[in-house]
């Protein structure tokens, strides 16, 4: 799976991890993504997003119907 928001394309970013003694090392910072539930079309999709699209509310979470339980005889 990659590590990408479908809703914005935050991707992972990359860097220098430095020590004390300033050795570097190269290292990524990934996006902090959730597998959701969200409505498109009208049909709900399972999408890797972002804690920032869902928090802003750029997405419309898919609501779980309620399954009934099971009559008795």
């Amino acid at each position: 799976m990659a590590k990408v928001c479908d809703i914005c394309g935050k991707r992972p970013m990359f860097g220098n991890r430095v020590s004390h003694a300033k050795n570097r090392t190269k290292r990524r910072w990934y996006p902090n993504l959730h597998r959701v539930r969200v409505m498109v079309d009208g049909t709900p999709k399972r999408l890797s997003v972002c804690t920032q699209c869902l928090r802003s509310g750029r997405v419309k979470k898919a609501i779980q119907q309620p399954t009934k339980p099971p009559e008795s005889t």
